[in-house]
């Protein structure tokens, strides 16, 4: 794998000048866009020395499924923006790499062609003003072998994004842009519920079936609530930077919700992670496994199902180095010890 900035840079030379800026720009001053990376990077660790890392493995499982690393792909809208085979290219790289694809509700490929593709596979939901098309999806996911729903929480409305030139300058087709939710139109997708509350995990629950994770968590408050009403996991997001700019960044988030969720469930972490360094970090502070989005939208849009498994197993293979350096020969026995206090930071 490329080092990210060269990963962006050629991603940014392949693609329109609106898509691009889709996808990398943030909310408001873009602050929290910024800050998500370099909070990682203020995260010092604490090596083992004299162990034996003759051997390293980036095995680990979440909810059941083993990944090849603790690294999942997390979801983000309309791929076929960077890559003709749009989400199709996404979930054979994921496969591949032997990682898990979290499909957005706004993908630009349809659920079931994705699925017959894709390795395993989370559903990404978004409660919409009508709910009966929140329905729908989720009912054709479950048929589609669906493992888990992430239900995002942090968009009640939708943020206002610096560098947006509105749906028409991305030159979208219809059939891509509308794949999953047939009924809606371009306006009307951006209308999620504002009125969504705890009560909607508890109704897609019992819709589904299956697990459900709370994408957006970033208080330990909202994390005890989404466990009162039966989250199987909770993800530390800010949505990459895209909704409340001046949020907290999600490495500074993650340990308070950690404590909260006191073991119960996994807990997940997105935003900033670009190294296996990150990673361990993320390990070490208390996530079970990070989620990536835009560089792998940045190894779709330069290579392909190729790109997308090249920067998952680059990601894995850094993770591998980062713990041996470390003096951690397994995922496993990654723990908070590595984080260096505060004062030494």
């Amino acid at each position: 794998m490329l080092p990210y900035e060269a990963l962006e840079t050629e991603a940014r030379a392949r693609l329109p000048e609106a898509v691009f800026d889709y996808y990398a720009g943030g909310s408001g001053e873009e602050s929290t866009l910024a800050e998500n990376t370099a909070a990682w990077a203020r995260v010092r660790l604490r090596p083992r020395v004299l162990r034996d890392v003759s051997s390293v493995r980036t095995a680990t499982e979440v909810l059941g499924t083993p990944l090849a690393a603790p690294v999942l792909v997390a979801p983000t809208a309309f791929h076929s923006l960077a890559h003709p085979e749009g989400e199709l290219a996404t979930a054979r790289g994921t496969r591949e790499a032997g990682s898990l694809l979290v499909l957005s509700s706004r993908a630009s490929r349809r659920v079931e062609d994705v699925a017959a593709l894709a390795g395993p596979w989370w559903l990404q939901v978004y409660v919409f003003k009508d709910r009966g098309l929140t329905r729908a999806l989720v009912q054709r996911a479950v048929t589609s072998g669906a493992r888990a729903l992430v239900l995002t929480g942090d968009t009640p409305v939708v943020g206002r994004k610096r560098r947006d030139r509105g749906d028409s300058a991305l030159a979208l087709p219809e059939e891509d842009f509308l794949a999953n939710l047939e009924g809606l139109t371009r306006r009307e997708l951006a209308e999620q519920a504002p009125d969504v509350t705890f009560a909607d995990l508890d109704w897609l629950r019992e819709l589904s079936g299956l697990p459900v994770l709370v994408k957006g968590v970033l208080r330990a408050d909202d994390a005890r609530e989404c466990l009162h009403h039966g989250a199987a996991g909770l993800i530390v997001s800010n949505h990459g930077g895209r909704q409340l700019d001046g949020a907290v960044s999600t490495a500074e988030a993650l340990p308070e919700v950690v404590e909260a969720a006191e073991g119960r469930v996994p807990v997940l972490v997105d935003g900033g992670v670009r190294t296996g360094r990150d990673v361990l970090r993320a390990l070490a502070l208390g996530a079970r496994a990070v989620l990536v989005g835009r560089p792998v939208l940045w190894g779709l849009a330069t290579g392909g199902a190729d790109g997308v498994r090249g920067v998952l197993e680059g990601l894995r293979e850094d993770t591998a180095h980062a713990l041996a350096l470390a003096g951690v020969a397994e995922v496993s026995a990654v723990g908070p010890d590595l984080i260096a206090p505060a004062r030494h930071r």
